[in-house]
């Protein structure tokens, strides 16, 4: 491993060994808990060990011991819980907590599973080891795709503004908007990279992708609206590196990252050799691919230089005969845990939501003291600040901030007037975590 280690060696490895998938009538549990915290440092290590190379030990466990599938489960469980059980809680009006945050770190779970994913899956080897529940991972990468692309239509990205004038659970509903625009643009390096074994594919997962869902027509649609840019007082904003930030014009031809993986995966639906025999080409989707023309500029092609294999599939596209859609009877394979998921709480949601209104999300002061100084030992803030993309944000502002708080160490402001405003919300946990740091 890297030599800023969050794990010792060994410890891994036990804590992949330990991974399992949790039904969302147990997420916020004891048992789930733990299981997040692990995850979190197998996330924050398999950054760290990407970042300088040294070979990837994580990525290796995840494979060894079969856990791409456990991870995939509790991803597609964890986003069933957000979309079922969190809409009930957010209702009950006689559910007013003094703090939020065992809510938030299960809504924040998708985004540790998908950023672990992220961080993996640029190896072809876990893409491999993800057997049956890549059906399913494909079809969670589309929803947040066609998501994407429906917030683009509906007045754009969400944005970091007006939290501090909200409830808590207010506060709680924007944070999880926010961190859904975030969790797609991850799915959507995550299908990139499955994107890559395209050729290796089992043809269940291939059609899956071009005939079901037909990704290169989605994608398409995805660089059109582009909602990781936006027009904001005249200057363009692009979302990279977890925030917003403002291009200057001499930039605003460089290609993104984001950018680049839609690119990048288009190339791998459209040009390789299995894709290209598989894939209808409708009189919609030669319509739909041909507006792909406007964009290979010049430009463009200087930094991906594959593209020009693009250009000219493209200039050959638009001389052939379209085809009719496919009417075969063809036999596959289907994803099954959503659907096994949805069929086994059917008529339980709102069970859910209070059991867990009452045994999980409404803690004591011993019980928060507790977690806090969970917390503190999982998040090292040495370990976060090697693996941060961005200098730290102001947790009233979020402008760019400098000043930490005394007490607990843990937030950010840009200056002592924002501090004092954001103390209401953040005094009783600031207060607790300081506790449980003397306590160790």
């Amino acid at each position: 491993m890297s030599d800023l280690e969050l794990l010792q060696p060994g410890e891994a490895e036990v804590l992949v060994k330990h991974l399992r998938s949790f039904p969302p009538l147990e997420m916020g549990s004891e048992g789930w808990n733990q299981q997040h915290e692990n995850l979190e440092k197998l996330n924050m290590q398999a950054i760290l060990d990407a970042t300088v190379s040294q070979g990837e030990p994580i990525q290796e466990l995840l494979v060894t011991y079969g856990k791409i599938p456990t991870l995939v489960e509790d991803l597609i469980a964890v986003e069933m819980w957000k979309q079922k059980v969190f809409p009930v809680l957010c209702k009950l009006e006689d559910f007013k907590p003094l703090n939020t945050f065992p809510i938030y770190m299960v809504i924040h779970h998708e985004a540790s599973i998908i950023n672990l994913l992220e961080t993996v899956f640029f190896h072809k080897e876990v893409c491999e080891s993800a057997n049956d529940t890549l059906l399913d991972l494909v079809d969670y990468c589309h929803r947040k795709l066609t998501l994407l692309v429906a917030q683009s239509g509906h007045g754009g990205p969400p944005k970091e503004k007006g939290l501090q004038d909200c409830t808590p659970m207010q506060e709680l509903q924007k944070q999880a908007e926010l961190m859904e625009f975030e969790i797609s643009l991850k799915a959507l390096s995550v299908l990139r990279y499955i994107t890559d074994c395209v050729d290796s594919l089992s043809l269940s997962t291939l059609s899956r992708m071009l005939s079901t869902h037909n990704l290169p027509c989605l994608l398409v649609e995805l660089l059109e609206h582009s909602p990781w840019k936006w027009q904001e007082g005249g200057k363009l904003q692009q979302f990279e590196g977890g925030r917003w930030h403002t291009v200057s014009p001499l930039e605003q031809q460089k290609l993104s990252k984001l950018e680049g993986q839609v690119w990048i995966a288009l190339y791998n639906l459209l040009l390789s050799p299995e894709a290209r025999t598989r894939y209808c080409l409708t009189s919609f989707a030669k319509g739909q691919l041909l507006k792909l023309r406007a964009f290979l500029t010049d430009t463009l092609l200087d930094q991906l230089p594959n593209l020009a294999d693009m250009k000219g599939f493209l200039a050959h596209l638009a001389l052939v005969e379209t085809q009719p859609p496919m009417k075969d009877l063809v036999l596959e394979q289907i994803p099954e845990i959503w659907q096994r998921l949805e069929q086994e709480n059917k008529g339980k949601w709102q069970a859910i939501a209070k059991h867990q209104l009452q045994h999980m999300f409404s803690p004591s002061d011993q019980d928060l003291r507790l977690q806090a100084q969970r917390w503190a030992e999982t998040y090292r803030l040495d370990v976060l600040e090697a693996v941060a993309p961005e200098r730290p944000r102001c947790a009233y502002c979020s402008a760019e901030a400098s000043k930490r708080c005394s007490r607990c160490q843990k937030e950010w402001y840009c200056c002592r007037e924002c501090q004092v405003k954001h103390w209401e919300k953040h005094g009783k946990i600031c207060i607790l975590a300081a506790q449980g740091d003397r306590a160790k």
